[in-house]
């Protein structure tokens, strides 16, 4: 008999769900449902957590746009073409004028990721954050990071530095395949 695995759902996550369930500006937040990550081009801002607020404010020029949207790190290099996404978006949309503001705290966390978004890292080759307490040490695990290719826990860190600074290498044992391991933070 096989285990049904149960989901597992952060206090983060739950959160940023919330604000936008009973936000005011459901349509403002469908729209920048399109923003993809552009890194990881099939997951959208909502959903690793980049995107935390959307709200409108009056301004000389008419009912301002505001989003809000806090970096993964600090000095992430994609922060300007996902500025430049947002802007696009919301003009195309008619949300304009707006601003983009960035928020540095409280600072990201790979909590803030979607259960949708964890599915669609897999489904890409990028295994997701670890939530288990075997790594809540906040280090990158050396062993047993499951492969998003075939499902097996028999992997080895090869590197950790992956493609980019927010992911490792690791290397599957079972299927051989490579793959990055988005860090846990």
């Amino acid at each position: 008999m096989n285990a049904i695995p149960i989901p597992i759902v952060s206090s983060a996550w739950l959160e940023r769900l919330q604000r936008r369930n009973q936000s005011n500006y459901s349509a403002i937040w469908q729209v920048l449902d399109q923003v993809k990550d552009p890194e990881v081009p099939v997951v959208s801002i909502w959903d690793l957590g980049i995107l935390t607020d959307v709200s409108q404010v009056p301004s000389e020029q008419g009912i301002c746009t505001v989003v809000t949207i806090t970096p993964t790190y600090s000095g992430c290099p994609a922060m300007d073409a996902i500025r430049k996404a947002i802007g696009e978006v919301l003009t195309a949309n008619e949300f304009t004028p707006y601003q983009v503001h960035t928020k540095l705290a409280p600072a990201w966390s790979t909590d803030s990721i979607s259960p949708e978004g964890r599915k669609q890292l897999r489904d890409y080759g990028i295994a997701p954050p670890s939530t288990c307490c075997q790594h809540a040490d906040g280090m990158t695990p050396e062993f047993g990071v499951e492969c998003p290719h075939c499902g097996s826990s028999a992997t080895k860190r090869i590197s950790e530095f992956g493609s980019t600074a927010c992911k490792a290498l690791f290397q599957c044992q079972h299927c051989l395949e490579p793959f990055d391991y988005f860090k846990h933070l």
